[in-house]
């Protein structure tokens, strides 16, 4: 092997080490590894005297958002906050006292059946209860 050869090499194996370190980054931000989530099975939602009756609040179980809810009566009342339509998510109106998801004007009542608008299912209910000052919402 002459010295021009090794040199080719030498320079071509920089330039891929170099090409490497630069993609490899930027590959791993693109396509982030899977993680397993950790199972949630109850988590504190709010504190007591945060909601006002006839409101609601959105929260996060695990990765996925949802929402409670305090009726008008007072009672709690919990669900996932993804709509069976399109998986956006939804809100309470207190003017309307139901939750509603705004992409396409879906309704559901206060024990989460879907009652107009484009959504197929209920949302999925969750359990609350109330221990000291917070609101625990856990799995039904």
């Amino acid at each position: 092997m002459n010295r021009r050869g090794f040199f080719d090499i030498f320079l071509g194996g920089g330039i891929a080490a170099l090409g490497a370190a630069v993609l490899y980054p930027l590959v791993r931000f693109v396509i982030p590894p899977e993680q397993p989530e950790a199972t949630v099975s109850q988590v504190v939602a709010a504190k007591v005297g945060e909601l006002a009756p006839n409101s609601g609040k959105i929260f996060r179980f695990g990765k996925d958002p949802a929402i409670l809810v305090m009726t008008p009566n007072g009672q709690y009342r919990a669900f996932t906050a993804i709509c069976t339509h399109l998986d956006c998510t939804v809100q309470y109106s207190s003017e309307m006292q139901q939750i509603w998801c705004a992409c396409h004007n879906g309704h559901y009542d206060l024990n989460g059946n879907n009652i107009s608008g484009p959504p197929p299912a209920p949302l999925a209910a969750y359990s609350v209860s109330v221990r000291g000052d917070q609101i625990l919402v856990s799995k039904a």
